[in-house]
C-alpha cells in the first residue's frame, strides 16, 4: 500500500513518536515529585524540550510543502505556517514570560499544530496515517503540560 493512502502509521514512526513523549511524561511527573530545590530545573527542561519539539514539528510542515508540486498555493501557505510553532516555542521560553503563562502558550501551540497537521493531510501534503500518529501524541503532550501547569 502506498504510504500516503495507508491509515496505519509505520512502526518506526510510532516507536520514535512515543519515545519522544518520555521527556514530557518525566517532566510532568518531575515537577510534582522532585525536591523543591530542583523543580525549576525540571520545569524549564520540560519547557525547553517542548519548544524544541514545536520547532521540529513545524519543520515537518516545511519539508512536506517543499515536495509538493501540484498545489503550489497550499504548499506556500504551509511553508509560511511552518515557522509559527517555532515562534510560539521561542516566545514561551525566551521572552521572560512566567511559567504560569508559558505552559498554556505551549499548550495552545501544540493544539494549533495538531490542526495544521490535519490541514496538511486534507491538502494531500501529509500521509493519511499522520492523524493516527499525531492525535494520541498531541493528547499526551497536552495532558502532560496540563499536569505541569497544575503544579505551578
Amino acid at each position: 500500500m502506498h504510504p500516503f493512502t495507508s491509515t496505519t502509521p509505520p512502526r518506526l514512526a510510532l516507536l520514535l513518536g512515543y519515545s519522544g513523549l518520555l521527556p514530557f511524561i518525566g517532566g510532568a511527573l518531575g515537577v510534582w515529585v522532585t525536591p523543591l530545590g530542583w523543580r525549576s530545573l525540571v520545569l524549564y527542561a520540560l519547557l525547553d524540550y517542548a519548544a524544541v519539539i514545536l520547532a521540529f514539528m513545524g519543520a515537518i510542515h516545511w519539508g512536506l510543502a517543499m515536495r509538493e508540486e501540484r498545489n503550489a498555493s497550499a504548499a506556500q501557505q504551509q511553508v509560511a505556517l511552518s515557522v509559527v510553532p517555532a515562534l510560539f516555542g521561542w516566545l514561551a521560553v525566551a521572552s521572560g514570560l512566567p511559567a504560569l503563562l508559558s505552559v498554556p502558550l505551549l499548550m495552545l501551540a501544540f493544539a494549533l499544530l495538531y490542526f495544521a497537521d490535519l490541514r496538511a493531510v486534507h491538502l494531500g501534503l501529509a500521509p493519511a496515517w499522520y492523524p493516527a500518529l499525531r492525535k494520541p501524541l498531541t493528547l499526551v503532550v497536552l495532558l502532560c503540560l496540563a499536569v505541569t501547569w497544575s503544579a505551578l
